[in-house]
């Protein structure tokens, strides 16, 4: 039975949040706010929970899944980095991007693009997802919360339920997040190059 949890946006609660990376560390798949909108998320090694979302979104194998991190330490550990990478990264994070980037060893090949072996990775600047990062240890891996046929990402709280509580464990509610995705840009040619327009400006380019 899926649980549902009403948390404070700016100022979780920490026993939710414990209550919620319980449920991750259990190998639960969860709804969950984020700087964007909301997002569908399971643990780094949850084989089961990441085809429980392809199942959900449908996604085929050329979906690039993103790691949420808490910083970029920790993006570092998951994607290679070089110099002009990580001066985009470190002006643009936290907040609404998510970078494509060559995967390290420390990423599941089963997480990685099937041909350009990428990963996506991003730091979202929103309490409630940076509470349940630390309190995880380790990055969610996580895809946008827009269903087959929908031209954008659900946000009601009452669609979100109607519409996932047969499909994952916990909905984490939080209001309103948002229906727009993150800009996501692709870092791995020799200059930045964005693939989706979303949230995040780009007057930086």
């Amino acid at each position: 039975m899926t649980r549902r949890i009403e948390i404070h946006p700016d100022n979780p609660q920490a026993r939710l949040i414990r209550q919620a990376v319980d449920v991750i560390r259990d190998g639960g798949v969860i709804v969950y706010p984020t700087d964007s909108c909301y997002a569908l998320g399971c643990g780094i090694g949850n084989k089961t929970g990441m085809e429980r979302i392809r199942r959900i979104r449908q996604l085929d194998d050329n979906h690039h899944f993103t790691l949420v991190c808490r910083d970029l330490s920790e993006i570092a550990t998951y994607a290679k980095v070089d110099n002009t990478a990580y001066r985009l990264l470190k002006n643009l994070t936290p907040g609404p991007y998510t970078f494509l980037l060559k995967a390290t060893h420390e990423v599941p090949r089963r997480l990685q693009h099937a041909k350009r072996k990428t990963i996506g990775l991003r730091v979202p600047d929103h309490a409630i997802t940076q509470a349940l990062l630390a309190e995880l240890g380790e990055p969610l891996m996580s895809t946008t919360l827009q269903l087959p046929g929908d031209h954008l990402p659900l946000s009601d709280p009452y669609d979100i339920e109607e519409r996932l509580s047969a499909h994952v464990d916990l909905i984490l509610l939080a209001g309103s997040c948002g229906v727009e995705p993150t800009t996501v840009v692709d870092l791995v040619g020799e200059v930045p190059e964005v693939v989706r327009q979303g949230r995040g400006a780009v007057d930086w380019l």
